[in-house]
């Protein structure tokens, strides 16, 4: 996705411190009987741009006062953007396909510390699990998930005001930030449907840099090994840098020699920030493609379709925004074509019957639309 938040650092006693076709497409005759994967990529999105606090923080004339306002606002529009209800628009989308296998980026972990002690890292109070309130949401509607492997990644805590009141009377918090990858399995199905084995995590060694500032922008990937009937398989999801090209790329290539550098065959999915369609930030996808990953979206339709973004506060009157449209960079790819076929494809949170809402308006569930396919199992 498009998450421009990619930082942070403080001095100042800061340390460290960051639609197509459907899935109940008509089944090929060679499909019968045959045993099919349903699988899900799903951009939660973390609530907020932080490019205004990348700003300031980067900024060598910015006072603490500066970054507190900043830190304060961001915070101020990750409550706006209410993930509890964004939550349950998204499990609405998961119910309706019922996936045995999502991979979920920006799967956040918000925290708190009050009052602000400035020591880096140690803000425990919860404000927001992404993941928790997800699978609450997904247990409300009689669904059955929970994770299979997960990947944490950024973590920065920085000073702020959790709300106006506690501006009003001085009382200054430390917000953190946990990124995580994660991947859901759907646990209802008879063990002889699906079986998950090795899972595994790691990190990029290509990553966003700022020395200045003593920070990298971790990022990572989750993979699990699944049996399904007795075919097996690796799933493989992650969330590819959005800021840098060549750290796009590099980071595919470490997908590609890594998780992906098995005899099983292998699932994909992942916010890759790269454009299915074709434009500059296509070379991580490509790789992927020319690798010999198969995009499941184009085994069913060659139309071009785009799965981001909406505007920062999710109130933009179509999915993508005009001003923001990056393209389909959500992905389903598979390896190889003698493995898997596609049986369906759809995009889900983009339309706008979609919005939930978030105590004051409308709003999108995520920033970008998840997609979802439907692949058949070859012997």
């Amino acid at each position: 996705m498009r998450t421009h938040y990619r930082v942070a650092s403080l001095s100042w006693f800061l340390l460290v411190l960051v639609v197509a076709a459907p899935l109940a497409a008509t089944t090929p005759p060679q499909a019968n009987n045959a045993r099919t994967i349903t699988v899900m990529t799903r951009n939660l999105y973390l609530g907020a741009d932080v490019a205004q606090v990348v700003a300031v923080l980067t900024d060598p004339d910015a006072t603490p006062e500066m970054i507190i306002a900043a830190v304060s606002e961001f915070w101020a529009k990750v409550r706006f953007t209410n993930f509890p209800a964004r939550a349950d628009g998204i499990a609405r989308e998961v119910a309706e396909v019922q996936p045995d296998l999502i991979g979920l980026q920006e799967a956040e972990l918000w925290r708190s510390q009050t009052p602000a002690d400035f020591v880096m890292g140690n803000a425990d109070h919860v404000e927001y699990d992404f993941v928790r309130i997800l699978l609450d949401a997904l247990a409300a509607r009689g669904l059955h998930y929970a994770v299979a492997a997960q990947e944490q990644g950024i973590d920065i805590e920085l000073p702020g005001f959790l709300s106006e009141a506690a501006a009003e009377a001085g009382e200054l918090s430390e917000i953190r930030l946990t990124e995580r990858e994660v991947i859901l399995a759907r646990t209802d199905l008879e063990t002889s449907e699906l079986k998950l084995s090795n899972a595994q995590t790691g990190h990029f060694a290509t990553n966003i840099e700022f020395p200045d500032l003593g920070f990298v922008v971790l990022r990572g990937w989750a993979s699990v090994d699944a049996k399904v009937r007795g075919k097996s398989f690796r799933f493989v999801s992650t969330h590819l840098e959005a800021d840098d090209e060549g750290v796009r790329e590099a980071q595919a290539a470490e997908i590609i020699a890594g998780p992906a550098d098995t005899n099983l065959p292998v699932v994909f999915v992942a916010d890759a920030n790269s454009n299915a369609n074709g434009d500059a930030t296509s070379p991580a996808y490509d790789s992927l493609i020319n690798s010999g990953f198969v995009d499941a979206w184009f085994e069913i339709d060659p139309a071009h379709v785009s799965s981001c973004c909406a505007d920062e506060l999710l109130l933009s009157s179509e999915l993508p925004a005009a001003s923001d449209n990056e393209g389909r960079i959500d992905l389903v790819l598979f390896r190889g074509a003698h493995d898997f076929s596609a049986l369906g494809v759809s995009l889900f949170g983009n339309t706008a019957s979609d919005r939930v809402f978030n105590g004051v308006t409308l709003i999108w569930p995520s920033d970008h639309a998840g997609v979802a396919a439907k692949l058949q199992i070859h012997n």
